[in-house]
């Protein structure tokens, strides 16, 4: 069995990294919008036989969050008027979500709910960017 995670949230477990692993038809369209305009850094590239190519971008720190179906309907209610969350979303954390989700908006990624404050205390938008992923941006605010 391994250490849980101490009072600060991090823990000592065996696992050391959260990848999230996305195919990108439109690889370059994905990589410019992730990496160049929302802003993830570059961390490693690799290129492969027949044109495979991969990079991967720096999001921060990585958590998996769990939820039973009773709270993706709850998070339904609050962070949507009337959307239903993919099984797997992807939830960024930024400084500013209005501003963020307007500039990925422009990029081209499709708004599903405008920025709202959250009984939890942050604001959250819902947007669909490249590769098909869901995304929720979220700004803490305490």
């Amino acid at each position: 069995m391994t250490d849980a995670a101490d009072t600060t949230g991090h823990g000592r477990g065996r696992v050391r990294q959260l990848r999230l692993v996305v195919e990108a038809a439109d690889f370059e369209a994905a990589l410019t919008f992730y990496r160049d305009v929302l802003g993830m850094p570059e961390q490693e590239s690799y290129s492969g036989d027949d044109g495979a190519e991969v990079r991967i971008l720096d999001a921060g720190r990585a958590t998996l969050e769990l939820s039973n179906p009773a709270q993706v309907r709850f998070i339904d209610r609050v962070e949507t008027d009337g959307g239903r969350s993919d099984r797997i979303r992807v939830a960024l954390e930024v400084d500013d979500t209005a501003a963020v989700a307007g500039e990925l908006v422009d990029a081209g990624a499709e708004l599903e709910a405008s920025a709202r404050e959250t009984p939890w205390r942050s604001v959250n938008a819902r947007l669909r960017g490249p590769a098909g992923l869901q995304l929720t941006l979220f700004q803490e605010l305490d």
